[in-house]
């Protein structure tokens, strides 16, 4: 049970870390908002769940087609700027060739004239000596003093090193491509371009490297439109699925919000109310099923409540006019019930049955009224302020030869101070003798424990057992009407079974509560609660229904076995051991059993 308590401990924690950090930041409404909207809104759940996915998709989707249209545009123009860098570098070569220039001056002034004759709108060319590294075989060519000659822009940090080396280390005249940005560009800023590099010879001065810069400034343009495009027509498609969302969604979310504010002003008593049908497709069909259902029940309703009518009328009918017979036996069996000394043993015996089971029938019937005054709304409740104590104390008293009997011992627990409410005294009298004499009955001869506990809305009155207890299948029946835990158990003590019934309409009459708990062997626990103030609404009650439950902090509890623990019910209200007085801060009043009637602890 730890295990099972630590992680739930653990995120309630969390959960109230959060909370406290977002209401320090000034969060914690709009979040807690958020979160209401969220839970209680099939609505918004679909559709935001539709935006997000809708944006991981386009997302994705965008990233991967543009890549594929900026890898065709480039690989394209790759193709094409090598073909023409092939035909420019043969051209160059004719040229240079057939300069057939005298010296290096001449020779270097053949090269421009050549480079400005390749240079375009959207290229830039380069030519440098070829420096070829030494190595084993090789010499190095060219002249080491010369210059690069470049024009459009060009120069020669613009060349990366990977490509230089493809061009001075690859076979003669093998064409190399590479894309890079290149700094120096004509109007000064940084562009992608595809560097063309390959091998030229010039007479006298040798070969020589030649480089061509292809800009792509067009292909770049045109994928910024197809960029912005492509997040315009994302975004666009998001909100039209969104709102695709949000139009089917209501469709099938709108019939189920009328199907369950349908259900609830059912709920509510007005039995008359309908869905409204249109079409004939799924939703029709379970508005006119769910219609049909509201009829059945209505009817159903109304037969029973006819039928509780007849009952209620019937019982009262019954109740009053057995009054009458009720009485002329009664006076019939007094005179032979006083008149028994003069009888034979066997008729005297009768005598004394038959004054029983007349008390017993008169109480009976005095139960069957109350039932149907109860059920006929005709119960008034006579409220006055009364000390809760005093009327728990009459009845323990006058309960007190009836437990000395069963060999009980009723202890009383009370406040000092006075418990002061708006009480009905006779029906609570009639509620509180009522558990009592049930704890008497069941207690199997074992100490009872009654405690009156106040608080500033309520008072609560306990009443414990340590006899054979409720199982979890009987705890639901033992407010019914005419319910026995074992029907089979011998009538000692008499009883109705309507005395819980009448103790649960007495205490809803005051607006209060009546709560029972019980395990096999552990005997019983019930507790009345009830509103120190007609105005006041019960919310929770002073007393622990559970006499294993201690509350500390709010989320501890107390699990234990044996009679011993089974003493505490209140924590605040333990009376003090035989012979000491209360200790400060916990007055209390205990009225034990026959041995220590009327001493206080």
């Amino acid at each position: 049970m730890i295990s099972e308590r630590g992680p739930g401990r653990r995120r309630r924690r969390l959960r109230g870390a959060v909370l406290t950090g977002l209401s320090r930041i000034g969060l914690r409404g709009p979040v807690l908002a958020v979160r209401r909207v969220w839970r209680r809104s099939l609505l918004t759940r679909v559709v935001t769940a539709t935006v997000l996915l809708g944006l991981a998709v386009v997302l994705v989707l965008g990233q991967f087609l543009y890549g594929r249209v900026a890898n065709g545009l480039v690989e394209s123009r790759r193709v094409f700027d090598s073909r023409d860098a092939q035909n420019l570098a043969k051209a160059a070569s004719t040229q240079l060739e057939n300069a057939d220039p005298a010296d290096a001056g001449s020779a270097e002034q053949a090269i421009r004239a050549v480079i400005s004759s390749m240079v375009g709108p959207d290229r830039s060319v380069l030519i440098r000596p070829v420096l070829i590294r030494p190595g084993p075989g090789r010499q190095s060519q060219g002249s080491p003093g010369s210059e690069a000659l470049s024009e459009g822009g060009i120069g020669e940090a613009d060349i990366p090193e990977p490509l230089r080396q493809a061009v001075d280390t690859g076979p003669d005249y093998r064409q190399q491509t590479q894309l890079a940005e290149v700094s120096s560009s004509p109007d000064g800023s940084l562009h992608k371009a595809i560097l063309v590099g390959q091998r030229v010879n010039v007479r006298v001065v040798g070969p020589q490297e030649l480089y061509i810069a292809y800009y792509l400034d067009r292909e770049q343009q045109l994928l910024d439109v197809v960029r912005r495009t492509f997040i315009g027509g994302g975004f666009a498609l998001v909100f039209l699925v969104a709102a695709v969302a949000y139009v089917v969604t209501s469709w099938v979310v709108t019939p189920v919000r009328q199907a369950a504010s349908t259900a609830e002003e059912l709920a509510s008593g007005r039995l008359d109310r309908r869905m409204r049908v249109r079409g004939e497709d799924d939703f029709a069909r379970l508005a006119r099923a769910f219609n049909e259902m509201a009829a059945g029940l209505e009817r159903q309703i109304h037969r029973l409540e006819e039928l509780s009518r007849v009952q209620r009328r019937f019982v009262s009918d019954v109740s009053h006019e057995l009054r009458t017979p009720l009485t002329t036996i009664r006076m019939a069996g007094e005179v032979m019930y006083e008149s028994r000394g003069s009888f034979d043993p066997a008729a005297a015996r009768s005598a004394e049955l038959l004054q029983d089971q007349l008390d017993r029938f008169e109480s009976l019937l005095a139960d069957l009224l109350e039932i149907s005054r109860f059920d006929a709304g005709a119960a008034v409740l006579e409220a006055d302020p009364a000390d809760v104590r005093d009327v728990v104390a009459r009845v323990v008293e006058g309960l007190r030869p009836l437990a000395e009997r069963r060999g009980s011992d009723v202890r009383l627990a009370a406040p000092a101070a006075p418990c002061i409410a708006e009480i009905d005294a006779r029906r609570v009298e009639r509620v509180i003798r009522n558990l009592v004499g049930n704890a008497i009955e069941h207690g199997e001869g074992r100490r009872i424990d009654v405690r009156v506990v106040c608080s500033d809305e309520a008072v609560a009155v306990g009443v414990r057992d340590h006899g054979v207890g409720l199982s979890p299948a009987e705890l639901p029946q033992v407010f019914n009407r005419f319910w026995r835990g074992d029907p089979a158990r011998a009538r000692t003590t008499g009883g109705t079974g309507l005395g819980l019934a009448i103790a649960v309409e007495d205490a809803h009459l005051h607006g209060g509560r009546l709560q029972a708990w019980g395990r096999p062997g552990r005997g019983a626990h019930f507790v009345l609660t009830l509103p120190r103030h007609s105005q006041i609404v019960l919310s929770s009650s002073p007393l622990p229904l559970d006499p294993f439950a201690v509350t500390g902090d709010g989320e501890t509890a107390l699990e234990a076995a044996g009679d011993e623990a089974a003493e505490v019910i209140g924590a605040c209200l333990d009376p003090a051991p035989s012979g000491q007085t209360p200790a400060a801060g916990h007055p209390s009043v205990l009225i034990g059993g026959a041995e220590s009637a009327g001493r206080t602890a």
